[in-house]
C-alpha cells in the first residue's frame, strides 16, 4: 500500500539527529573510562547552562571540541564513541565567557551569516541546533539533557545525602543508602489537530509573544497511554473532541528533559473554548489563511528545530517561512 504524504514528516527532526554509538556497555568499565579520558584523541564538549562553544567555518557551524588536557574541571559525562574516538561532555564554565553573562556578545542568537568566520561564540540548541551537523547536533542534545538532569538531582530524594556520579554520568548513587537514580525523560504529546474541512488548529500560550502560534502539547500523566493523553490535552486546553490520534515521530526537547511525541488527530467538534490559564488564543486556519497570515506578519510559527514546525509543514504540504 502506498504511504500518503501526511504520514511522512516534511524535513528532518533537527534535534533527533546523531551519529555516535552511545556505548552503554562501557559506562560501568572504570578502567576503560580512565584510559579513554587519558587518550589524546578523546574529544570533550563543554556544557554550561545549556550552552556550548561553536565556530563558523565557511558555511558550516561546528561545536568547539577540546582535548582532555585543555578541559577545565567539572562533572564528566560519557557521550559515546565514533570511529574509535571517545566523546565526553564536561559541565564547566565556558572559556572566555563571563560568568552569568546571558546578554553579551558571546551569547547572541547565531546564524551562519551573522558571525564572522572563525569567531567562537557561546550558543544553545535553540540558536544552533539546526545549524550543526548530525554528529555535533547529537552531542549537544545529549549533553544538554544530561547537564539539566544532574543540576537538579545532586541530592538523594530519600535521605538528602549528596549523590555521587557514576557510570559515565548516567547514574547518581547515594553513598548513604545505596539507592541509584537515573536520568529522567518526561514524555509529552504534541499534536496537530485538523477538522473535517482540513483546517489546522493553532494556539498561543499566555506567556508567549504576541502573534506566536503553535500546535497543542502536554505531558503524559501517570498510567496514561499516549493516545489518551492526546485526547485529554486537546479537550482540556481548547474544549475540542478529537479521535484517531496517529503517531508521526518523536524528538528530544531537553528544556529540561522532555521527549516530544508527535501526532495528528481529527477533530469531531470545532467550537473553541480555551482554558484561560493555558491558552491565550486559539484559531482554525485553512492553508490559504495560514499562508496569508504568515505573509502579512500576523502569525509567526515555532522554530524549525521544533517538531511542532515539522508537523505544521507536513499538514501544509511544504516548508513555510517565518518563525518566533
Amino acid at each position: 500500500m502506498e504511504t500518503s504524504t501526511e504520514e511522512q514528516l516534511i524535513g528532518p527532526l533537527l534535534l533527533a539527529r546523531g551519529t555516535i554509538d552511545r556505548s552503554s556497555a562501557l559506562r560501568a568499565d572504570n578502567g576503560w573510562l580512565e584510559r579513554a579520558w587519558n587518550d589524546p584523541a578523546t574529544r570533550v564538549l563543554l556544557i554550561d547552562d545549556g550552552r556550548t562553544l561553536v565556530r563558523r567555518v565557511g558555511d558550516e557551524v561546528g561545536a568547539v571540541l577540546f582535548t582532555t588536557a585543555e578541559t577545565p574541571p567539572g562533572e564528566r559525562y560519557l557521550l559515546g564513541v565514533d570511529d574509535g574516538v571517545a566523546y565526553f561532555a564536561v559541565a564547566a564554565s565556558l572559556p572566555g565567557v563571563p560568568a552569568g553573562d546571558v546578554n553579551g556578545r558571546v551569547t547572541i542568537p547565531m546564524s551562519v551569516g551573522d558571525t564572522p568566520e572563525g569567531e567562537v561564540v557561546a550558543a544553545g540548541l535553540r540558536q544552533v541546533g539546526g545549524l550543526l551537523g548530525d554528529r555535533d547536533a547529537g552531542l549537544l542534545v545529549y549533553a544538554v539533557a544530561l547537564e539539566a538532569w544532574h543540576t537538579t538531582h545532586e541530592y538523594c530524594p530519600r535521605c538528602g545525602a549528596r549523590t555521587d556520579v557514576q557510570a559515565g554520568g548516567h547514574i547518581r548513587v547515594c553513598p548513604r543508602d545505596g539507592s541509584q537514580h537515573f536520568p529522567r525523560v518526561d514524555p509529552a504529546v504534541i499534536m496537530l489537530v485538523r477538522d473535517d474541512d482540513d483546517r489546522c488548529l493553532l494556539a498561543r500560550g499566555p506567556q508567549w509573544p504576541q502573534r506566536s502560534l503553535s500546535i497543542l502539547a502536554g505531558f503524559v500523566e501517570p498510567g496514561e497511554s499516549l493516545e489518551h493523553a492526546v485526547v485529554r490535552e486537546v479537550a482540556e486546553e481548547v474544549g475540542v473532541a478529537v479521535v484517531s490520534p496517529r503517531y508521526l515521530g518523536s524528538q528530544p526537547w531537553p528544556f529540561p528533559r522532555s521527549l516530544m511525541l508527535g501526532f495528528f488527530a481529527r477533530a469531531v467538534t470545532t467550537t473553541l473554548t480555551p482554558d484561560a490559564e493555558e491558552i491565550a488564543e486559539a484559531r482554525w486556519f485553512s492553508r490559504a489563511e495560514l499562508a496569508e497570515a504568515l505573509r502579512s506578519g500576523e502569525v509567526r510559527l515555532p522554530s524549525p528545530v521544533s517538531i511542532a514546525r515539522r508537523l505544521i509543514e507536513t499538514w501544509y504540504g511544504a516548508p513555510l517561512a517565518g518563525d518566533w
